[in-house]
Parts: C-alpha cells; sequence; structure tokens
C-alpha cells in the first residue's frame, strides 16, 4: 500500500530522486576534494623528501671524493637528527649498508628480492636512473607510515679510474642513498581536512533538500492538485468554468492553456467534421484510381478517376470491371488481403470502359471493423500505360544499340571506371583477342596488357583520351598492337569507360621493316666512323703484342710495373672494342616495340655516342644544353636513339652540303638541349647547316621524300622518325635556326606513373 502511493505521489518520487541525486554530487564533491587534496600532500612530501636526498648527496660528496668514513657518517648522524627523519642508509653496489644512522643495520646485507633493491633489479639489465615515481615506497613502521626514496650515486671523474679507488670507469651507479621520513603530520593534515570537508558536505546537503522541498511543495505541487481537481470534475457537455490564475510563471501558463482547452473542446468537433468532408473530396478527386471491395469482390466504393476509366460498378466484382473476365483472376492481390490481413501489390492489365488496353500497378490495403476484422479491402491504382509503351520503345531501341555495337569493325569494350572490370565487349573483340565475350566479361582489362607493363598503362587508361600505341597480348600468347581510343560514359546506372582497341598490328610490322632497314643504312654510311673507332685499340693491342714478342725473343725481363701497364690497357682497349660492337648489334636488332620509362637525356647520349666518331671525322663541333633531373615519358629507348641518330645524320648531311668548300673557318655546330615544362618533355637537335627551305617544310615527313641527291638518301629517315614520335603521343616540328640552320624539336607528355617517379627520383 506504501509503494503504491508512493508510485502515484509525483511530490514523493522528486523528494526521493531529487535528495538521492544531490546525496551523490555531495559525496562525489567531498571524495573528490579529499582525494585531491590526499595528492596534493603526498606530492610534496615526496618533493620535500627529493630535495633533502639531493642535499645529503651534496652533504656527502666531498667526503666521499675523500673517502672520509668519520665525516660521511657525521654527516648522516646530524642530518637524522631532524624530526621527520627516521633513517638514512647507504647502499653499496653489493646491497650492503655501509652508512646508517642506525648503527645495528651497518654491514646488513639486504637481498634483491627487497622492496628497497626489487625497485631497480625487476630489469634486466638495471637501469642507471629511474622516475622519481618509481624510485618511491610507502612502508607501514611501527605504528606509523613511512615514505622512502631511492637516489642512486652516480660514478664521476673524481671516483674511476685511478689508483686510489677500485671503480671502472664504466660503471655508471656506485650506490645508492636510501632516505625514510615519517609522514605522522602529513597524515594529520589529511585526517582534519577529511573531517572538516564532511561536515561541510552534511550541511549543504541538509541546507540544499530543505529549500528543495519547499520549493517543489509551495510553487509546483499545490497548484497542480488544484488542475487536478478542476480537470476531475470538468464534463464535456457542462459550460466550462475557467481557473484563477495566481502565477505568471510556467504553471501560470499551464492555467492558461487550460482555460482555453473547454473552448477548444467544441472548436475541435466543428474542425473534425470539416476534416472529413475534406478528407471525402480528397477521396474523390485523388489522380490514382481507387475503389473499396467487399468480402464478395465487389466494388462498393470508388472515386471520380476509377470511374473514368472503368465507367460506374453497377454492383459488379472487380475482375468483371477492371478486366473483362468471367471469373476469378488466378493472381489477385484482394484475395492475398483477404487471407493474411496485409498490403500487396502487384502488376495488372485490362481494358478501359472503351476497350483500349491499359496497365497499372495496384496496391491493397485491409479494411477493419472496430473489432479489428478485414471486412473490405481499398485497391490503389496507378496507370503505367505511358511507361509501359515506353518500354517497348526503348526495348526496340536497345536492340538496335546492340546490333550496331556488335557490328563496329573494331573491339569495343565497356569497362567499369573504378576498377576496369569488363562489363560487355562486343563480337569483334572475340575475333581480335580470341576469348569468347563469356571468358572476357567479368575479368579486368588490364589482362591484356603485358604484366610488367599493366601497372604503366593503367593511369593512362583513366586519364587520356587516346592511346597511340601499346601492346596488347590475346587468348594464344601472341603480341599485338592496337591503338585505344577512351570516351566516359554511363552505362546500366554506373561510371564507365568505352574503349574502342584498332588491332595495328600489320601496320607497325611494315614500319619495322622500314625502321630496321632504315638502321641497316645508317649502319652502313657509319661503317667509316666504326672501323676507326675499332681500329685504334686494335692498333695498341697490336703494340702490345709486338713489345711481348721482342722481350720474350730477347729474353728481357719483364717489370712487374710494365706487365701491370700492358694488362690494364688491353683489358681497356678490349672493353671499347667490346662495347663498340655491342652497341652496333643492339642498334641493330630488332625492336619488340616494349613501353617503359625513358630517359630522354640517356637517349640522347646514347645516340650521339653511337654517332660521335662521325662528326669529328668532319669536324663538327656538339653543344650540349640537357636539363638536370628531367622527367620520364613512356616509350622505346631503342626506337628513339634510331630518331636521335636520322637527326644527327640529317644535321651531319647538312652542314657538309653548306660548308664543303669553307675549309677550317667554317662553323659547323650541333646544339642538342633538352627541357621540360608543367605537362611535356622536350628535346631540340639544331644545326648551322643549310636550313629548310620555306616551300619544303610541310612536306619534310612524307615518306620517300629528300632533298638529297640521288643515292645518298631514301626519303625515310623523317618519315619514320615521325611515325615513331607519334606512336608515343608525341610531335615533331622543323624550324629554322640562327641565320641559315635548321632545328627540329620533339615533344612528349610525361609519364604519369609511380613507378616512373620513382625512377625518376
Amino acid at each position: 500500500m506504501l509503494f503504491k502511493r508512493f508510485r502515484e505521489s509525483l511530490i514523493a518520487k522528486m523528494i526521493l530522486f531529487g535528495g538521492v541525486t544531490l546525496l551523490l554530487c555531495v559525496i562525489l564533491w567531498s571524495c573528490f576534494n579529499i582525494y585531491h587534496f590526499r595528492r596534493h600532500v603526498v606530492t610534496n612530501a615526496v618533493s620535500d623528501i627529493e630535495l633533502v636526498s639531493d642535499t645529503i648527496m651534496l652533504a656527502l660528496h666531498y667526503a666521499m671524493m675523500l673517502d672520509s668514513e668519520e665525516d660521511i657518517e657525521e654527516n648522516i648522524k646530524n642530518i637524522s637528527r631532524q624530526e621527520d627523519i627516521r633513517s638514512i642508509r647507504v647502499y653499496n653496489k653489493a646491497g650492503r649498508i655501509v652508512f646508517s644512522n642506525i648503527q645495528e643495520e651497518i654491514g646488513t646485507v639486504i637481498e634483491v628480492e627487497s622492496p628497497s633493491c626489487w625497485t631497480c633489479h625487476q630489469y634486466t639489465p638495471t637501469p642507471p636512473t629511474m622516475p622519481l615515481k618509481q624510485r618511491t615506497r610507502m612502508i607501514d613502521g611501527k605504528g606509523e607510515q613511512l615514505m622512502s626514496i631511492m637516489t642512486p650515486i652516480p660514478n664521476s671523474e673524481g671516483c674511476s679510474p685511478g689508483p686510489c679507488h677500485v671503480h671502472k670507469a664504466d660503471e655508471q651507479v656506485l650506490g645508492l642513498l636510501d632516505v625514510t621520513v615519517t609522514m605522522e603530520k602529513k597524515n594529520a593534515t589529511m585526517a582534519m581536512f577529511e573531517r572538516a570537508n564532511i561536515i561541510i558536505s552534511v550541511v549543504v546537503f541538509i541546507a540544499t533538500f530543505i529549500a528543495l522541498f519547499f520549493f517543489t511543495y509551495r510553487f509546483i505541487f499545490r497548484p497542480i492538485k488544484r488542475f487536478i481537481a478542476a480537470t476531475r470534475g470538468y464534463k464535456s457537455y457542462e459550460t466550462f468554468t475557467a481557473l484563477e490564475i495566481e502565477q505568471v510563471d510556467e504553471i501560470g501558463t499551464l492555467g492558461e492553456a487550460f482555460n482555453l482547452m473547454g473552448q477548444r473542446v467544441s472548436d475541435k468537433h466543428r474542425e473534425l467534421m470539416e476534416q472529413r468532408e475534406e478528407f471525402r473530396n480528397l477521396f474523390d478527386n485523388v489522380p490514382c484510381l481507387v475503389s473499396v471491395v467487399d468480402l464478395d469482390y465487389r466494388v462498393i466504393r470508388h472515386n471520380n478517376e476509377y470511374e473514368r476509366h472503368f465507367g460506374l460498378p453497377m454492383g459488379k466484382r472487380c475482375w468483371q470491371i477492371n478486366k473483362g473476365r468471367l471469373e476469378k483472376c488466378e493472381e489477385c492481390p484482394v484475395d492475398r488481403t483477404f487471407v493474411d490481413g496485409l498490403s500487396h501489390m502487384s502488376e495488372e492489365e485490362g481494358l478501359s470502359k472503351d476497350g483500349r488496353p491499359i496497365h497499372w500497378i495496384v496496391y491493397t490495403s485491409p479494411v477493419r471493423d472496430k473489432q479489428g476484422k478485414v471486412v473490405a479491402a481499398m485497391e490503389m491504382m496507378i496507370d503505367i500505360t505511358p511507361r509501359k509503351e515506353l518500354e517497348h520503345k526503348l526495348a526496340a531501341s536497345e536492340h538496335r544499340y546492340h546490333a550496331i555495337f556488335d557490328s563496329i569493325p573494331n573491339a569495343v569494350f565497356v569497362l567499369d571506371r573504378a576498377d576496369l572490370e569488363i562489363l560487355n565487349c562486343n563480337e569483334a573483340a572475340e575475333a581480335v583477342y580470341g576469348w569468347s565475350r563469356e571468358e572476357m566479361t567479368g575479368k579486368s582489362f588490364m589482362q591484356f596488357f603485358r604484366e610488367e607493363e599493366a601497372m604503366d598503362w593503367e593511369p593512362a587508361l583513366r586519364t587520356l583520351p587516346e592511346i597511340e600505341l601499346c601492346t596488347h597480348v590475346i587468348k594464344s600468347g601472341q603480341p599485338i598492337f592496337v591503338f585505344l581510343r577512351v570516351s566516359p560514359a554511363r552505362f546500366e546506372e554506373s561510371d564507365t569507360l568505352i574503349v574502342t582497341c584498332t588491332d595495328v598490328t600489320k601496320k607497325m610490322e611494315a614500319e619495322q621493316q622500314l625502321i630496321q632497314a632504315s638502321k641497316m643504312t645508317t649502319l652502313g654510311e657509319m661503317s667509316t666512323g666504326v672501323a676507326h673507332e675499332l681500329n685504334q685499340p686494335l692498333t695498341i693491342l697490336k703494340a702490345i703484342s709486338n713489345l711481348l714478342s721482342r722481350k720474350a725473343t730477347n729474353g728481357s725481363t719483364f717489370e712487374p710495373e710494365l706487365m701491370e701497364e700492358m694488362a690494364e690497357g688491353i683489358s681497356t682497349h678490349v672493353d671499347r672494342a667490346s662495347k663498340i660492337i655491342e652497341h652496333m648489334r643492339e642498334f641493330g636488332r630488332k625492336s619488340d616495340l616494349k613501353t617503359m620509362p625513358v630517359q630522354i637525356n640517356e637517349v640522347l647520349e646514347r645516340g650521339f655516342e653511337f654517332f660521335s666518331q662521325q662528326l669529328s671525322i668532319h669536324n663538327i663541333q656538339v653543344v650540349w644544353e640537357l636539363e638536370d633531373n628531367l622527367p620520364m615519358i613512356m616509350a622505346d629507348s631503342n626506337r628513339l636513339e634510331q630518331v636521335v641518330i636520322n637527326l644527327l645524320l640529317n644535321s651531319r648531311d647538312a652542314i657538309e652540303d653548306r660548308w664543303k668548300n669553307q675549309g677550317l673557318d667554317a662553323d659547323k655546330r650541333i646544339h642538342i638541349r633538352s627541357f621540360s615544362t608543367e605537362d611535356t618533355v622536350h628535346f631540340k637537335v639544331c644545326d648551322t647547316g643549310s636550313g629548310i627551305p620555306t616551300p619544303i617544310r610541310e612536306r619534310l615527313f612524307e615518306p620517300f621524300f629528300t632533298t638529297k641527291n640521288v643515292g645518298k638518301g631514301t626519303g625515310l629517315g623523317l618519315s619514320i622518325s615521325y611515325g615513331i614520335v607519334s606512336d608515343y603521343g608525341g610531335e615533331i616540328s622543323a624550324k629554322s635556326w640562327e641565320s641559315a640552320g635548321a632545328c627540329f624539336e620533339i615533344s612528349f607528355p610525361k609519364a604519369e606513373c609511380e613507378l616512373c617517379l620513382s625512377i625518376d627520383t
């Protein structure tokens, strides 16, 4: 009974929970103060003891340096006479107490596991220093609490090495100083603070609780009781009598709201009748088709839109009205609603009142009586006939799209933009790559690239609209060369890339044959220079051989220094000849068109090294202007070297053509420069030759076009160079230089891949 009254009394609940909350707050506040006061006192005590310990160390330092045991003992006795100090001990490295104000314990050995030693010896190796917190410990003495601090005695210059001390120089700690003081005064101070804090907390709790109780009862509970009494006495059919309001606070506002309640009840009844009429109008005029079907499947109510589509029901069943059927539908959402009392949805089709086919989506919901029994079902139908017509048109359009997609002669892929997964491909892709559409769908497009090149091409595939030339591997394992066009698009609600792949393998093979022929022609023109290059090391080797033969014939002895010098000479010139032959063989081989990060400066230097003797024979000076740390490009170094040699060859011929009768005063120069901009890497090969006439400048890169005499040129060098540069997305142009010379400038886009950046750095 008491519990029931408490549960029904708001004032009892507020007083109980408010009092408990206040009590907990006061307790937490007291505990917080006591905790922090204790912490503050202990921290100050630790600081004081540390200061005392440091003072003792300073006092004993001089005596220890003099090895004066009498002074050490006297200092310890004098300091320990202070009131709060209980003991001062000095331990040696072995844990023996060598000095103490307690005579009985001098010479005692402390075990490693004891609290005073285990603090440091628990670590292996023993640390030379430890934080103050770990060196401090609390001790329960005889009826009092003690605090002890261990301080290491460090090794210093005066302690080692030397004839008078036995300490080694690598020893860090010679012993320990242990100072113990009493906490009696500190504990008394803390106890007095705790008592005062508890008394204040009790007084605050009682005073606050009384004030809270009085205020709550006077200004909350007494007015609430008046409102309860007035509410219980009010009847809806009686005239409402307003309450007298004495307060102007929230309780007063509640009273004003209560006075308005009576008037609003009558107004609310009128509003409900108006809303009923409004809902009826909404039902009749809603743009959806709405009907109510009873348990016998007869349409008992409908709105205007339903009548406009199907006409008046006139007591007919729903399948007769909507579909012109003579019997109930096999799959009926109204029937399922009657069975399980839940809402259902389906897509239906039928005939309108004028015989026109229509499609709709129907949603059904149960209509229940006061007992919750299903007595009817409401149908809400949405006319989707226009959408169905669009779907048929879309299907026809999609059929046309697939026919066009599959009839494209080039391989076309639809890729997921996020992970480059193949979503779809056409029939030409099957013919080019050898895999079926099912085998390629769902796999990464990067599988077509060579494994070592895939990471290099992925950023370009995501960002560039075209990839001029790259290598793919088909199902048979054979490499093919393709030209890629990339277009972003939306496909099946996803961001995609449309990639068109053009097989240019035959074109590249024909171009490779032309390049190889050009290389062979270049090697033939350079035969004189190569012979001179090889003749020099062979001459030196012949001289060394003759010297060895003469000494062997004369029976002369070989000095070790001379033998070493001749051996080094032989090795050096054999390496030089091998390098020339290897470079010629590498230049003359057929390139496999493998694209990789290339440093333009290295290509320029290798091409010049291969051609340097040709230029030297013709007394042509080469001026270099290369940019340091030039960014990488994506290309094939062997093919680019062919471009450099073609340009140097043309510059040599142009210079010779202009200065052939000028003698040593001729200005025979070739200027080679490399530089980069924000997005591209450039290099120039300029010369002081006869230049390029303006009328023929546009025809320079046409195949078989040449300005040289018959027998001196094939007209393929610049055409092949143009093709190589274009294959790697570059551009080549020609212009005049200085007064009459020619200048060829080649530019390539910077490589955008992590591998290229790492190589560059």
